[in-house]
C-alpha cells in the first residue's frame, strides 16, 4: 500500500545525494524535508564518491548539464553502484541538444540506474538514441493518452527491460513499469507544467521513497508519483483569483509536509496493469 510507502520515508528519513540542476536545486531540497527526507547536494568531482558513500540515495538530473558535472555523476553513480545504493536518472532535455543525449546515453551504459524518469520525449529519446523536445518539455507529438496508453506501456515495458530500470514516464497519465508490474497513475493538475521544477522534485522524492523501500521499489516510484500528483491537486485547491504559479509551487511543497500516510492512500489515484 502507498501509505507504508510514505511512513517508512518519514520513519527512515534517508540521506538523499542530488546532483541536480541550479534552476531548482533549492525546490528539490524543500521537497525531501516536506516529505521526510534529508537532501545533501554535492557535485565537485573530489567529493562526490565520498558524499555517496554516505547517503542512502543518489538523484543525478542533467537539467543545467556541463563537462565539469559530467564527470562528478559517473564517479557518484559508480560509486553508488558499489554499494548497491539506489539511483534515479532525470534526463531532463534529452533530445534537445547533443551535450544531453550523448551524455544521458552515456550515463545509461556506464552506470546500473534503478529508476529512469522523465517525460516521453526523453525516454523515447534514451531508447531510440534521438529525438524531439521542446525545450526540457514533452514534444505535443509525444502526449500520453488513453488511446495510445496500451502502446505507450508496451514501449515503456520493453525498455525496462532492455535498461533493468524502472522507468516513470510522467504526464498527463503517469506509467510506472519494471517491465513485469505496470502502474498508471491519474493525479495531478494541468497547471503543475506552469511550475518550474517539479519533475525534478519528483525525481528527488523518488530517490527518497526508493530508498526507504528498497525491497518495493517499483510501488516506492508509484507512490512518489501519486504523491506529487496528489499534492498538485491538494495546492491547486488552496489557490485565490490573486494566486499564481509561484504561490502554487509554495502550495505544492506545503500539501507534501502535511500530507499523512493515510491522505496518500485515500488519494492515489491509480490503477495496476
Amino acid at each position: 500500500m502507498f501509505r507504508n510507502m510514505l511512513e517508512n520515508v518519514r520513519k527512515n528519513c534517508p540521506l538523499i545525494h542530488n546532483i541536480t540542476n541550479y534552476v531548482t536545486v533549492n525546490d528539490c531540497a524543500n521537497i525531501l524535508l516536506a516529505c521526510g527526507a534529508s537532501p545533501i547536494m554535492a557535485d565537485d568531482k573530489e567529493e562526490v564518491a565520498e558524499i555517496t558513500a554516505i547517503c542512502s540515495g543518489l538523484n543525478i538530473n542533467i537539467g543545467t548539464l556541463n563537462n565539469r558535472t559530467i564527470e562528478s555523476m559517473l564517479i557518484a553513480g559508480k560509486r553508488a553502484n558499489d554499494l548497491n545504493h539506489p539511483i534515479v536518472l532525470d534526463p531532463v532535455g534529452c533530445g534537445a541538444s547533443k551535450l544531453r543525449t550523448e551524455t544521458a546515453m552515456k550515463l545509461i551504459k556506464e552506470i546500473k540506474f534503478t529508476v529512469i524518469r522523465g517525460n516521453i520525449s526523453e525516454i523515447k529519446t534514451l531508447a531510440f538514441g534521438s529525438g524531439t523536445t521542446k525545450g526540457v518539455d514533452a514534444d505535443i507529438a509525444d502526449k500520453i493518452t488513453e488511446e495510445n496508453l496500451d502502446n505507450v506501456i508496451d514501449f515503456a515495458k520493453a525498455f525496462a527491460e532492455k535498461t533493468g530500470a524502472i522507468i516513470a514516464i510522467t504526464g498527463a497519465i503517469d506509467i510506472i513499469t519494471d517491465n513485469r508490474k505496470t502502474y498508471c497513475v491519474r493525479n495531478g493538475h494541468p497547471m503543475m507544467s506552469s511550475v518550474t521544477g517539479t519533475g525534478c522534485q519528483l525525481s528527488a522524492m523518488t530517490a527518497a521513497f526508493v530508498a526507504a523501500n528498497s525491497e518495493h521499489a517499483s510501488e516506492a516510484v508509484a507512490a512518489a508519483v501519486s504523491a506529487m500528483g496528489y499534492a498538485g491537486e491538494t495546492a491547486y485547491k488552496r489557490l485565490t483569483k490573486t494566486d499564481g504559479n509561484s504561490t502554487y509551487g509554495n502550495y505544492i511543497i506545503d500539501a507534501i509536509y502535511n500530507m499523512t500516510p493515510e491522505m496518500l492512500e485515500k488519494g492515489a489515484n491509480y490503477e495496476v496493469r
